[in-house]
């Protein structure tokens, strides 16, 4: 019964340490903390005290258990027929400091207890690597092409920049992480178009005079009249470099998709983790530097560095940082999240209980969206299996047994099997991006 009641004033002795630890933390942050957080720190500091004053009433409670007095000892003398190993005592006290670790408590472990064992040890090596490959990692720079596109075209790019059009691509641009200054993306695409045309025009030039057949020789020379080959053929000229344009145009908001869809996955899972983090009463900014560090949500470490570089290189104070972060982010959750974190710490509320509200309404949309996506991924399956199998096997026999029996097919066998393939092909493709674009990272 003696040793539990000591254990339990050990435990309680600790506790009371580390509640002293907090509320020393909590005053030195309150220093560094704006006007804004200063609420939020004594909130905390309040609640440090109370529970301090509640943990000191146990420690009382728990010395008044244990008695103090120490029994008598009667010296137990070895018998005459036992003798003693005589150690001298210079070897003894070695031995005993190399075997006995003492800790600031006073607690004895020794030597065997404080080594890592071999499962530590792995763990050690693991986080070395990690460390190792974090080092190594090297930062994204602009691509000499994009240089060379703001290099010629810089000035048309600012003023198209101007235009409605383009405002809305920049903010997508902006959202969607992608490492490209607005100026430099649109000089990108008007390069990019203009060397499109001079393919284009390459295209046209040889379709004019060289056909493009399945069977050998697989390029001959045309032998329609010149006239109806370039009414055939003039369209590439005006079809590439638009086609080109429009998706250049259309990309950063595709990107700005994804990205969405990767932030609002792990979204939920970080709120939990967020929410158990806020439990401890640190200071809101190191729960996004926690977050950060874990390596495990790789869409929000993005935004969350963006909004840690805010604080620490710009200047803001948490609350600006927040709106900030909130009106670049691409995911309407995570703007809705941080707007609400900054109106929860301005007017001193408990973010524990807002993290633990918004994680549920976060895991139960999450629920449903993968309820919808394997409803969806069924429906996209039964089309895959009919338009990409079934019917490109029911035209190719068609076309064979109108070829056959003459009924105004002039392809041959090998044209029509190359067809069918490139069919079959282009829709691959059509139904992969569909479902690169439906997926939830």
């Amino acid at each position: 019964m003696s040793d539990k009641r000591f254990d339990r004033l050990r435990i309680t002795i600790d506790a009371e340490r580390s509640i002293l630890k907090d509320i020393k933390q909590a005053y030195d942050g309150m220093e560094k903390a704006g006007d804004d957080e200063k609420t939020f720190v004594g909130d905390q500091i309040t609640a440090l005290e109370q529970k301090l004053t509640e943990t000191h009433e146990k420690l009382k409670a728990s010395l008044t258990e244990i008695l103090f007095s120490k029994p008598l000892e009667i010296e137990k003398k070895p018998l005459a027929t036992e003798k003693e190993p005589q150690i001298p005592k210079k070897k003894k006290e070695e031995e005993e400091e190399r075997n006995i670790l003492k800790s600031e408590g006073g607690n004895i472990y020794s030597l065997k207890q404080v080594l890592p064992n071999e499962l530590e040890n792995q763990t050690i090596k693991k986080l070395r690597k990690k460390a190792e490959t974090k080092k190594n990692k090297k930062v994204e720079e602009t691509s000499d092409y994009s240089k060379f596109a703001s290099t010629v075209f810089a000035k048309y790019s600012r003023k198209l920049l101007g235009q409605e059009s383009f405002k809305s691509m920049e903010e997508k641009l902006v959202k969607a992480n992608l490492n490209f200054t607005p100026v430099g993306y649109v000089s990108t695409i008007i390069l990019t178009t203009i060397i499109s045309g001079f393919i284009a025009g390459f295209l046209f030039f040889f379709f004019l005079f060289f056909n493009f057949e399945a069977t050998l020789p697989i390029i001959t020379r045309a032998t329609d009249p010149l006239n109806i080959r370039f009414l055939k053929t003039f369209w590439m000229l005006f079809a590439i470099p638009l086609a080109t344009f429009v998706f250049m145009y259309l990309y950063p908001g595709m990107e700005k998709k994804s990205a969405e869809d990767a932030i609002n996955v792990e979204l939920p899972f970080a709120t939990i983790h967020m929410a158990a983090i806020s439990g401890s009463m640190i200071n809101p900014i190191n729960i996004f530097k926690i977050i950060s560090s874990t390596n495990e949500y790789p869409a929000l470490e993005k935004e969350f560095t963006k909004m840690i570089n805010e604080i620490n290189l710009y200047g803001y104070d948490l609350v600006s940082a927040l709106h900030n972060t909130s009106k670049n982010s691409p995911s309407k959750r995570l703007s809705e999240l941080l707007n609400g974190l900054a109106t929860t710490i301005h007017s001193g509320g408990n973010l524990v209980k807002f993290f633990d509200k918004r994680a549920q309404t976060l895991l139960f949309n999450y629920k449903i969206e993968q309820q919808r996506a394997a409803k969806a991924a069924e429906t996209m399956m039964d089309l895959y299996i009919s338009i990409c199998i079934a019917t490109p096997m029911i035209l190719m026999l068609l076309m064979m047994i109108m070829k056959i029996s003459g009924l105004g097919i002039s392809m041959s066998i090998q044209t029509i099997g190359l067809l069918i393939t490139l069919g079959v092909l282009v829709m691959n493709a059509v139904f992969m991006a569909i479902m690169h674009m439906k997926r939830k990272a």
